[in-house]
């Protein structure tokens, strides 16, 4: 793990680190964690990225900021309904090579123990199917990922290439209270208006971020200039043998497997 973690700078198993890390992440809502990857796993990683990049799938898509269909109870631009745009490209597990330094530290029980941790999980499992678990993202010039709540609870997140401007995090934490059914919706269009501060996460290549987004509307940017952004999403399920739907696979894929 030392060639991909940059230990003992950030030692996974010390209780000290994961308390720590824990209790930010607790705070607020996301952890950032700077020069997590070595150099090394850093070029090793792009080069594959760029290696492979011609195997991406592109979408290019409007949603709501709910990603769920429109609801015809409210008009159409009422925050529930009003569309923003979201384009990227996309690899898949199966398509990162076998040999990657990603599937090392995906399946590595140091770096899974110490997500547990944090995250206050008891266990997290690969995805069962072939394409959901690794995703590595690529964002040109002008692509962006629109104002949106996650439906899951966490995302895990490596950046691998920044951009020569643009492609900025930006996020409003706890808009809303979903499991409460309080969607807040006043605030959202505020948000969509542009009335509303947000929050700009900087980082640079190699570092992870763990970020709580369902509750906490967020955003990317458009990129800006000739640098692709590379991001690496690592997906996880507290349950063992599930699969991301046939329907989010072939919009986010392009395929089923």
């Amino acid at each position: 793990m030392s060639d991909i973690i940059a230990l003992p700078t950030h030692a996974l198993r010390d209780p000290d680190f994961r308390n720590e890390s824990k209790a930010t992440l607790d705070r607020d809502g996301v952890l950032i964690i700077e020069k997590f990857l070595t150099p090394a796993a850093i070029a090793s990683i792009k080069a594959d990225g760029h290696a492979h990049a011609d195997l991406a799938y592109y979408t290019a898509n409007n949603h709501n900021i709910y990603l769920e269909p429109p609801d015809p109870a409210f008009a159409p631009d009422h925050p529930r309904n009003r569309t923003v745009a979201s384009s990227k490209g996309c690899i898949t597990t199966d398509q990162i090579p076998a040999g990657s330094q990603l599937h090392t530290l995906y399946g590595a029980r140091e770096f899974r123990d110490f997500l547990c941790a944090v995250l206050d999980e008891l266990e997290l499992h690969e995805y069962a199917d072939p394409l959901s678990s690794i995703n590595l993202h690529y964002a040109s010039a002008g692509q962006e990922l629109g104002w949106h709540f996650d439906n899951s609870a966490f995302a895990i997140t490596l950046l691998i290439e920044k951009p020569l401007g643009g492609g900025s995090f930006e996020y409003v934490k706890d808009l809303r209270d979903a499991d409460a059914g309080e969607m807040n919706y006043d605030a959202a269009a505020r948000v969509l208006d542009g009335q509303v501060a947000s929050t700009t996460l900087r980082m640079d290549p190699g570092a992870l971020v763990l970020f709580r987004g369902r509750n906490s509307i967020h955003r990317v940017t458009p990129t800006e200039g000739n640098i692709t952004r590379m991001l690496v999403v690592l997906a996880y399920n507290t349950e063992p043998g599930v699969s991301l739907s046939e329907s989010a696979r072939m919009t986010f894929f392009g395929r089923l497997g």
